[in-house]
């Protein structure tokens, strides 16, 4: 996960340029947007589980659901605030925000597909 985290970055950074050059900064913010809203995403679906499998392993004491879960719903507001201001206050192209948002799926099926080709060789 990651490895997808920091392919995702590297994507938005040449994505981010792309819209730069061909469009304007407001559609290169927008991706980058996007792409954090992305990377948030995936970290959060890591710490929750990490503490999903903790509860699951009967041998260790797993870390508390309550913060880790106001720390989802959290997360979820503030995308939603960040969503809103964005589309409010940049005006650039919604495809920039569509396209930072898919990268996270991007990146985590090439991450996959890595994992998948080194198991099978």
């Amino acid at each position: 996960m990651k490895a997808s985290i920091r392919l995702l970055a590297v994507l938005a950074t040449v994505g981010a340029a792309l819209f730069w050059w061909r469009s304007n900064w407001q559609s290169a913010a927008l991706l980058l947007v996007g792409a954090v809203i992305s990377a948030t995403s995936l970290w959060e679906w890591l710490r929750l589980m990490t503490a999903m499998n903790e509860r699951m392993d009967a041998g260790q004491n797993p870390r508390p659901m309550g913060m880790i879960l106001f720390g989802f719903f959290t997360r979820l507001v503030l995308t939603v605030a960040a969503l809103y201001g964005s589309l409010k206050y940049l005006h650039g192209t919604v495809l920039a925000l569509a396209a930072g948002l898919g990268l996270g799926l991007v990146s985590l099926s090439i991450e996959a597909m890595r994992l998948l080709k080194r198991k099978n060789a």
